[in-house]
């Protein structure tokens, strides 16, 4: 397979992976080599090589005679669904801008090269995007790579928390009813210059660009539940 081609099956398998993408994942078990070469077009070959090295990264398992699966996915636990219902969108943006901005400004420092690359192909498949489930798909996957980007264990458990309530059904209706062109580009625009600062390695503007990101998606969520004027 191409370098290219095989480049761009484990990009999309990592952002499934990230976003817990329903399209490929079920239960935490990932499609069978066979459906997932089928909707590639390519090898079952190429595909297990890909698993084998997403394995490698630690994103995957394997159980004998089971499948596939991923690692870690997001807790779906009945502490989590309480949690959810308890928390308000002040809440959670109260939070993010709390731990989300710190992400940025370690990202500047510690993101490799490839993190800079698919943070940039992430924000290129959110301008792309034609629906609201897609923008949200690789949306997540760029907040995602950020904190992945950061390699610290304990930054990580609380954003996959975080990240868990996000992707919660009412949590995500409330940022896809005021989704329009006009907003998608304007948050393209804030990821574009986070990931400027982060790989101009400019700690103190990365940090200032994802904190003005994250308020202004509070302000578009409070506006969805008639909280902002």
């Amino acid at each position: 397979m191409p370098v290219k081609a095989k480049q761009n099956l484990l990009d999309e398998l990592r952002a499934a992976i990230a976003t817990t993408d329903e399209r490929f994942i079920t239960d935490e078990r990932l499609l069978p080599e066979r459906e997932l070469s089928e909707h590639f077009g390519i090898g079952r070959r190429a595909v297990r090589e890909a698993l084998n090295e997403l394995e490698g990264e630690g994103l995957l398992f394997r159980k004998q005679g089971l499948g596939t699966f991923v690692r870690e996915v997001g807790p779906k636990s009945t502490s989590l669904k309480s949690l959810t219902n308890r928390t308000s969108p002040h809440d959670l943006i109260e939070v993010r801008l709390e731990i989300e901005p710190v992400l940025a400004r370690f990202a500047a420092t510690r993101a490799t090269p490839n993190d800079i690359d698919q943070m940039r192909l992430f924000i290129r498949k959110a301008a792309q995007a034609t629906s609201p489930r897609e923008y949200e798909q690789w949306d997540s996957a760029f907040h995602t790579k950020i904190a992945e980007s950061v390699r610290n264990t304990m930054f990580w458990g609380v954003f996959r928390l975080i990240n868990s309530v996000r992707k919660e059904h009412h949590w995500v209706s409330s940022r896809t009813r005021v989704f329009t062109k006009g907003v998608s580009e304007e948050m393209v625009r804030q990821h574009e210059a986070i990931v400027a600062a982060i790989a101009a390695r400019d700690p103190h503007a990365a940090e200032q660009a994802m904190h003005v990101h994250i308020a202004t998606a509070g302000v578009r969520i409070s506006q969805s539940i008639g909280d902002a004027p």
